[in-house]
């Protein structure tokens, strides 16, 4: 992960709409949520929704599936886990 990748995905979580989306999908786990869920979970209308959903999906951190009729969200652990990593990764470099 370069820095541009990482304020990329800093400013899409940075919104609290996607933060709260983003938390909902790391608390289903591994079986994501459909998006009518996210939806009902959060109050949020369909075409805010999706507006959110493309742009964390755009920076890695959302992935979707098409399960028939179902557009199913899931959190992408590695790239989070990536990005925790980034942050972290130089923590007390400089400390004598």
């Amino acid at each position: 992960m370069n820095i541009e990748q990482a304020a990329d995905q800093l400013a899409e979580l940075g919104h609290t709409t996607r933060l709260s989306i983003f938390l909902t999908l790391v608390k289903s786990g591994n079986d994501g949520l459909p998006v009518s869920n996210i939806q009902q979970s959060l109050g949020i209308p369909g075409s805010t929704l999706s507006h959110h959903i493309s742009r964390l999906v755009r920076v890695g951190l959302l992935k979707q599936v098409r399960e028939g009729r179902v557009l199913r969200c899931f959190a992408q652990y590695d790239e989070f886990s990536g990005l925790i990593d980034f942050l972290t990764r130089e923590c007390c470099v400089d400390e004598q």
